[in-house]
């Protein structure tokens, strides 16, 4: 079974991306549902196609959101993009919201073999095209530089698209173009700072930026051991900055915290990576993630959920740690959790 991560948010939307201990995806969307979550989140990097996932999940629900969270632009088409979410949308019977991002070389190049260029106009046009293609029931014609359509009839879906945004100008795309924001390893005492430059673009694209959604992922362990549970989030935050050592995805905690970022990348590179999760100060768990007991972890999320830029934060329990935390850390963040 593969390892995605999972992810589930509170107190007002659940996300949830693939629990690689979960054989029957419609019997935890309904559980998701019980429990209070208002929507369902899929990942896709390797081992799990989202739109398949998420419709099993759709199939087998009835009021939780599905989303991706997220696919990148790369790998499909925007028609191929569109295409899939409007069908996903019509299982879901318009509950589907299209999460995407620009990804990243290695998951590119190495793994599907296209070149990783011009991560962000492709993202513009993608953007763009698909939100053509699925909010008209008109043919639509579109002419970027990297994409051309001519006489397509539209597929007359109302999705809503969010970005995995990182750097200023991806976040300058998402403002000018998404319907919200999908932050991911953004310390949450700068996202105020972050959104700023989304909701510049917002107002100079002439668009309502309290029509922006922000949902930032939220890494989460809750456990009866409070110790266990934020190492938890140390190794994951390691394992983050170690992979992505030349990346922008490594470049927005180094942004925040240089010199311990530096730390944690010597350590992971010379093999030691206990040593490297040693390296993530109290401080960074605290700034990138929720750990702790049920009391705890649900308090620093509440904290998190009042910041003024955020609508909903979207907890993900990390790869590798469903069966240690999973189950407890979805239902001790759940919505319903007082009354299970």
């Amino acid at each position: 079974m593969s390892e995605p991560a999972i992810g589930v948010v509170i107190p007002k939307v659940g996300g949830l991306a693939q629990p690689p201990a979960v054989d029957d995806l419609g019997a935890f969307g309904q559980w998701v549902e019980e429990l209070g979550y208002e929507s369902v989140w899929t990942s896709e990097g390797w081992g799990s196609d989202s739109f398949v996932d998420l419709t099993a999940i759709a199939r087998h629900t009835d009021r939780v959101r599905v989303g991706t969270a997220v696919v990148n632009v790369f790998t499909r088409t925007p028609a191929g993009l569109a295409m899939a979410i409007a069908s996903l949308d019509r299982e879901a019977d318009g509950r589907a919201v299209l999460g995407l991002g620009a990804g990243h070389p290695k998951l590119v190049e190495n793994l599907h073999d296209i070149t990783y260029e011009r991560p962000l106009r492709r993202m513009h046009e993608t953007i763009e095209l698909v939100r053509a293609l699925l909010g008209s029931d008109e043919d639509v014609s579109y002419e970027g530089q990297l994409f051309e359509a001519t006489d397509f009839p539209g597929l007359d879906r109302d999705v809503p698209i969010y970005s995995a945004a990182l750097g200023e100008t991806n976040r300058r795309v998402t403002g000018l173009f998404s319907d919200g924001w999908l932050p991911y390893h953004v310390p949450f005492s700068q996202l105020e700072t972050a959104f700023e430059t989304v909701a510049t673009a917002a107002e100079e694209a002439g668009r309502d930026v309290d029509d922006l959604v922000v949902n930032p992922f939220v890494p989460a362990a809750v456990s009866d051991d409070s110790t266990a549970a934020r190492d938890v989030i140390r190794e994951n935050l390691a394992g983050y900055i170690g992979a992505f050592t030349d990346d922008s995805y490594k470049n927005v905690v180094h942004a925040a915290y240089p010199d311990e970022t530096e730390a944690i990348a010597d350590q992971w590179r010379s093999g030691d990576e206990s040593a490297a999760a040693a390296a993530v100060t109290d401080e960074m768990v605290d700034d990138f993630g929720v750990a702790g007991t049920a009391e705890e972890a649900r308090e620093r999320l509440d904290e998190i959920a009042t910041n003024p830029v955020v609508d909903v934060p979207l907890v993900v329990v990390p790869h590798g740690t469903y069966d240690a935390v999973g189950e407890a850390t979805i239902r001790a963040l759940a919505p319903n959790s007082g009354n299970d």
